[in-house]
């Protein structure tokens, strides 16, 4: 089985200030939410956890699983979409004026500037994690954590799950929100 969990809250998240690839570390509440985490899916037992290298990320598999011995193993194609110059802006999704906006609002019609990445290339990179790690990891019969970010696990599961761009934002999970990935493909 395949489950995918986003990280627990930063001071960013609750202003609301757009972090893609900035290296922003946990709060306590998203710590806890970890913690909480731990004790709500305390019946799951992963053979090894995937995790975005940064901090936030890293954290939060560290605390979910604390006491499990799940190896946790970290990869650079898990790191949160770059947003560029964009990235510490507050409530970017209601500014209509900001690039960005578009992102989160009509996702199919994006286009990066300012240094932010591309949706194309954030699912080219998440697209060959799944080739070259997911697919031969659930052939062999492993049960695999991920531990990300939101628009990295939007694109994750809209690859896995054969989801159409235009609903990439549906699959937002919430801070420390766990999924199990249902493949439509044939892997």
């Amino acid at each position: 089985m395949l489950y995918i969990m986003r990280h627990g809250k930063t001071d960013w998240n609750a202003v609301h200030r757009l972090q893609g690839s900035e290296d922003i570390p946990l709060n306590e509440e998203g710590r806890q939410m970890a913690r909480d985490a731990r004790k709500k899916y305390g019946d799951l037992r992963f053979d090894i956890c995937y995790c975005s290298p940064l901090q936030r990320a890293q954290e939060t598999a560290e605390i979910f699983l604390e006491g499990s011995g799940t190896p946790i193993l970290t990869d650079d194609r898990l790191r949160e979409m770059g947003f560029g110059m964009y990235e510490g802006t507050e409530h970017v999704t209601q500014k209509p004026d900001c690039p960005v906006y578009t992102l989160f609002h009509d996702p199919v019609h994006y286009h990066a500037v300012d240094g932010a990445e591309s949706l194309e290339h954030l699912y080219a990179r998440s697209g060959s994690f799944i080739h070259d790690v997911l697919t031969p990891e659930f052939v062999s019969g492993k049960n695999v954590l991920i531990v990300a970010h939101g628009a990295l696990d939007c694109s994750l599961i809209c690859q896995y799950e054969e989801i159409p761009l235009e609903h990439f934002w549906d699959q937002l999970l919430g801070n420390c929100e766990l999924r199990r990935l249902v493949s439509s493909a044939n892997v």
